[in-house]
This record gives structure tokens, sequence and C-alpha cells, in this order.
């Protein structure tokens, strides 16, 4: 009989202790699914920390300019411009050039290192009397800069969590939750991660435009204008005379009863004079 009594314990706590794990898996398993839902929620305490946490950034300054001026030879300001920019390590994006009736203009769109702005300014500068345009803008981006890097790291940090947890789960409906939360995560990481590229692209590269042009003397532009309306005025009167000779060929069943009863009336004014 004891050994019967001792069996029968020793089965009744091995099934308490079964059980006593399984519970202890299912706590396990549903602190894993709760614990996503919290991520979330938490994560503007999260960002604050991370401002609190961000090291000291250097000033962001984001710098442009537009010139426009007169010059009496083109060749020699876009050569002086030229020297300019090889000399601050530049480049040209764009060249355009265009004539007026008064005046013959080129436009050049220039990237020049952020260091270097202010240098190229005095350069281009040298030698012009009077801009007719002159605008020059100095943007501070630190805070956005700061806010952007911080907000990255926020989120880096959440999806670093997300992957811990995405471990630690059993179940299909909650490793599918989690992976959903993960590419959410990792599409605002990406765009972030291009807005900061495209303002520390704007913040190491300065843009300016310059506009310089040269002014066609009167007598020349007379000249022009007069041979170009002469020249004008004959393809005119050429075309004005075909239109009108089309219009007769296509209008000759009008002119013949034109003719027609044009002879009949002379030849009955005959008759009556006659008479």
């Amino acid at each position: 009989m004891r050994h019967i009594f001792y069996l029968s314990f020793l089965l009744l706590f091995l099934s308490s202790c079964s059980k006593a794990e399984t519970s202890n898996e299912e706590v396990a398993v549903d602190q894993v699914k709760f614990v996503a839902p919290k991520l979330s929620q938490d994560s503007k305490s999260y960002a604050s920390n991370e401002q609190l946490n961000t090291p000291k950034i250097s000033q962001k300054i984001v710098k442009e300019a537009s010139l426009r001026f007169e010059t009496d030879d083109l060749n020699e300001t876009y050569n002086k411009i030229q020297k300019a920019i090889t000399a601050n390590t530049g480049n040209i994006l764009n060249d355009t050039e265009g004539k007026n009736y008064d005046n013959i203009s080129r436009v050049l769109v220039i990237k020049v290192p952020g260091q270097n702005f202010n240098r190229f300014i005095d350069a281009v500068s040298k030698g012009v009397s009077y801009f007719d345009e002159k605008q020059i803008s100095a943007e501070d981006v630190t805070e956005q800069y700061i806010d952007l890097t911080s907000r990255l790291k926020t989120k880096k940090k959440l999806e670093e969590r997300y992957l811990q947890i995405l471990q630690k789960a059993t179940k299909v409906s909650e490793i599918l939750e989690i992976e959903k939360q993960i590419s959410a995560i990792r599409e605002e990481i990406e765009a972030k991660e291009g807005q900061l590229k495209y303002l520390e692209s704007r913040v190491s590269e300065s843009t300016i435009t310059i506009e310089f042009y040269k002014t066609i003397p009167e007598k020349e532009g007379v000249k022009i204008s007069y041979g170009s309306k002469l020249w004008s005025a004959i393809e005119s009167g050429f075309y004005t005379l075909s239109d009108l000779l089309l219009s007769l060929l296509s209008a000759w069943p009008f002119v013949i009863l034109f003719v027609v009863f044009a002879y009949f009336i002379r030849r009955r004014l005959k008759r009556r004079k006659k008479e």
C-alpha cells in the first residue's frame, strides 16, 4: 500500500509541474504579444530621450545667390567666372545663351562648396561696377538637421527592439504583425535618410545663378530690324499673291458666269445705242 501511495503522489507532483511549465510558457508568449504595441506608444518618449543624448552638431547653413549684371565682353566675363569656379573647386550645372532685340545674354548655374561661397562671390564681383540684381540668402537648417538625425536614431532603435521581439515570437499571427510593423518602420527610416542626405547636399554645396549680358548698339539694332522687316514684307507679299491666285482658281465658275453676264449686258447696251 505504501508503494501505491508514493507512486500516486509522484504522479500528481509531475502533472502539477507540467501544468506550471505550460502556464509559464503561455505567460511568456503573452508578454511577447503585448510588448509590440507598447513600443509604438512609447516612441515619443524614445525620441525625447534621443534628443537629450544627441551630441552637439555644428551649425548647418544653406547658402544661395543670384547675380545679374552688364558686361562689355561676354567671352572675357565667362573666362573670369570659369577661373573662379576652378579656383574654388566648383562646377557648372547649366549654361544657357540667349539673344533679344536689344541684348545678348548668358546664364550660368554653378555649384561650389559651402566653405568657398563667399570667396567665389568676391572673385566674380571684381570688376563689376553695378549689379542689376544681387540676392544672397543664408538659411539656418541646424534645428531641422538635428531633428531629422534624432528621429532617424529613434526609428533605428525601434527597429532593433522589434527584431528582438520577432526572435521570441512563436505564433504566426504575432510574427506577421511584428513584420508589418518592421516594414513600416523601415520605410520611415529610408525616407528620413533621403531627407537627411538632401539637406546635407544643400549645406555642403551652394547654388549660384549668374546672368551677364551685353547691350546691342542702337544703330546695329535698327539695321538688323529693318532688314528683317524688309524680308518679312517680301515674303508676306509673295504669300498674299499666291493666296489670291489660288482663290481665283477655286472660284472659276463664278468668273465664267461674270464674264458671260458682262458680255450680254454690253451687247444689249450697244443695241440701244444703235436704235
